[in-house]
């Protein structure tokens, strides 16, 4: 039997797609995948380490081992039922076209030189080849390769994205008031004109003059008002951000993620619920994914490893800052200094934290868009008996060079999130930093 048979397409993937998602050989359904053998020198280069790239280089070796066993012919293996199969392509001399095209001989252009190589002796088929690399994808569409994006873990789109909150108008004026009587619930049985709310979904519901904030609650079936409060001497000034400290508040709510741009106060009011929460856990966690911003990584730095790290660190510093001077030299700011010092309060890179076992524990990652889905799930399952989890980030801001507003991590948990009970998500629209901040936001 011909196991390299196929009346489908045939993707040759990248090394970033693999340090990407390690299950990825199973994603493309009926049909055939193929590895250049530079991409397995490549993930040879990331087999040791504790970074999630690391994990996935070793989690797809591993896989490949078991789908190849004692001997890997050149008709490839299959993946399995009603999967197509996958075969590892040998390097050749570095092709006179592409010697021409490009001075340099690199693991990109040895990738790019298997993919048009496949092209030329399987034109009965169609071959393109799967990067992350826009860069590499350029080049390939140039020479005449197809080339994709790997989408499997990206959202239908930016527009269709779950915002947590809606805004309805004319609803009837009783059932505005009915928000100010009693305990400040509703039935959603009076709410027909509300259509499939979701947990903890947010609305503006407004009458003419009237209006109130209210949150769903699947748990009871009611719909609350949300009122605006204060926490640790931090205050929302409008009705996004007190969505997100109710949600922040809220110890049902185990895990809550915000995203806005510049300024909109998602890690302010994330770090002022934490310090309001304080008594109810044991700790309090401040991590940051580190995303150099040039190509001057840490080594650059100088200093030991926290000299390095503390520039990384030091917005969730100025957040601290923020809200100590709220308070002058008052017990609450001295309680935060305390709690630094006895590590009850703890700033860390995200390497650092991940791995351990969070009990009771206020966790709250800044700058998520910068992680993977794969990076987000180790870190959620780190949660254990009695921990809130907070991710915040501006998902049009992305600083890693394989992931965008579709592909991240962030992004990807609103998306499988929307629905569960013990999950809130709203989106900050407005920037508060000041009205410089937010014209540059707009404008820049």
């Amino acid at each position: 039997m011909n196991l390299s048979r196929s009346l489908g397409k045939l993707f040759v993937l990248d090394t970033n797609v693999i340090l990407h998602d390690a299950g990825c050989l199973r994603k493309f359904h009926e049909h055939d995948v193929a590895i250049p053998i530079t991409v397995l020198e490549e993930l040879d280069r990331f087999k040791k380490g504790n970074d999630d790239v690391n994990f996935q280089a070793r989690a797809f070796l591993r896989e490949l081992d078991e789908l190849t066993g004692d001997l890997l012919s050149a008709e490839g293996a299959p993946l399995g039922d009603e999967l197509g199969c996958i075969r590892v392509v040998m390097a050749r001399e570095f092709s006179k076209r592409l010697q021409e095209t490009f001075v340099q001989d690199s693991p990109d252009h040895r990738i790019l030189d298997v993919a048009l190589t496949l092209q030329a002796h399987e034109a009965q088929r169609g071959v393109f080849l799967v990067s992350k690399d826009t860069n590499l994808r350029m080049k390939a569409k140039a020479l005449g390769l197809p080339a994709q994006d790997y989408k499997n873990d990206k959202v239908a789109g930016f527009e269709k994205l779950y915002t947590g909150k809606r805004f309805v108008t004319g609803v009837p004026s009783e059932f505005v008031d009915a928000f100010y009587r009693d305990n400040g619930r509703v039935p959603i049985s009076a709410a027909e004109f509300i259509d499939a709310p979701r947990p903890n979904e947010n609305f503006v519901l407004k009458n003419g003059s009237k209006s109130v904030l209210a949150t769903y609650r699947a748990t009871d079936q009611t719909f609350g008002r949300v009122e605006k409060v204060s926490a640790y001497g931090i205050t929302p000034r409008n009705a996004e951000q007190s969505f997100a400290l109710r949600a922040l508040l809220d110890d049902d709510i185990k895990l809550v993620t915000l995203v806005g741009k510049a300024g909109s106060g998602k890690t302010l009011l994330a770090l002022a619920a934490a310090l309001e929460c304080k008594s109810r856990y044991r700790q309090i966690l401040l991590a940051r994914p580190v995303v150099p911003l040039s190509n001057r990584d840490l080594g650059f730095l100088p200093g030991d490893i926290s000299a390095k790290l503390d520039p990384y660190m030091q917005p969730l510093y100025d957040n601290l800052g923020v809200i100590k001077h709220q308070h002058g030299d008052g017990e609450p700011a001295t309680r935060i200094q305390d709690w630094l010092e006895h590590h009850k309060l703890e700033v860390a890179p995200l390497p650092y934290i991940r791995g351990r076992s969070l009990q009771r524990t206020y966790f709250i990652v800044d700058e998520a868009q910068n992680l993977t889905p794969h990076e987000i799930k180790t870190i959620i399952t780190r949660a254990g008996e009695g921990t809130k989890v907070v991710f915040t980030g501006d998902i049009q801001q992305i600083d890693h060079p394989y992931l965008d507003s579709l592909s991240n991590g962030l992004t990807y948990l609103i998306n499988r999130m929307v629905g569960q009970p013990i999950y809130a998500h709203i989106t900050l629209e407005k920037g508060e930093r000041s009205a410089l901040a937010e014209l540059a936001s707009d404008l820049l």
